[in-house]
């Protein structure tokens, strides 16, 4: 398994404030998708994507993304054609509020990892039973992200691995409170988390593929990306 990184440089065409900049990206990234019948078709099905994206750099000082600023927007997965269609498209795609100027990709390299901490929310989504925390403890959250990265393996790899493994020392949160993040008509609630991840072999494929996948769900709306420190 490998992890394509693309860098693209997007021109901010339209003031969009913080809490609206992940919504816009998606779609910036799902209208590029037109292109191709295959890729339209995997974003229109119910299923992992395989791919992540961090908000924009440098981040909105006050809060506001301005028209004529242009901001670098970082992707990842773990599809070599997805990174391809990135690569390619994206550099040239605009929306109402971005347009896209040039773009770089790179493979992450196969090292020891220490650490995963999100850059963006970490979302658990709970049907009508709202935000984690008021009905499910923290041993069952780190069940649940741990078994996501296995369902996420399993699905793309085609292998089952074992699941009996230590994936993390310790799992702390960054955030007081839980951060909001916009998803159509609703506040989507999450966490910023780290994780220490253990030398195991298993979980060292697993916290490397979440460069490339996210934690969690709704990866592909912006949410569960994750940046990684080198042990």
């Amino acid at each position: 398994m490998q992890v394509y990184q693309i860098r693209i440089k997007l021109y901010v065409l339209k003031d969009i404030p913080v809490e609206r900049v992940q919504e816009r990206l998606a779609l910036f990234l799902d209208t590029g998708f037109a292109v191709s019948g295959e890729l339209l078709q995997m974003h229109e099905e119910n299923r992992f994507k395989y791919y992540c994206f961090d908000t924009l750099y440098p981040i909105a000082q006050d809060r506001l993304y301005r028209q004529g600023n242009i901001h670098t927007l970082t992707i990842r997965t773990t599809d070599r054609k997805l990174a391809d269609h990135f690569y390619k498209i994206s550099a040239n795609h605009f929306t109402e509020e971005f347009k896209g100027l040039v773009a770089e990709v790179r493979i992450l390299p196969h090292k020891m990892i220490e650490y995963l901490y999100t850059l963006t929310p970490a979302v658990l989504k709970e049907n009508e039973q709202g935000y984690w925390r008021k009905h499910m403890s923290v041993s069952k959250f780190e069940e649940r992200l741990k078994v996501n990265l296995i369902k996420k393996w399993n699905r793309f790899t085609g292998e089952q691995i074992d699941e009996d493994f230590p994936l993390f020392t310790t799992l702390e949160f960054l955030n007081r409170k839980p951060i909001a993040m916009n998803y159509k008509t609703v506040r989507l609630l999450g966490d910023k988390v780290r994780l220490q991840i253990t030398e195991h072999e298993t979980a060292q494929r697993l916290a490397y593929m979440a460069l490339g996948t996210g934690v969690l769900e709704m990866n592909s709306r912006g949410a569960g990306f994750v940046n990684y420190r080198w042990l």
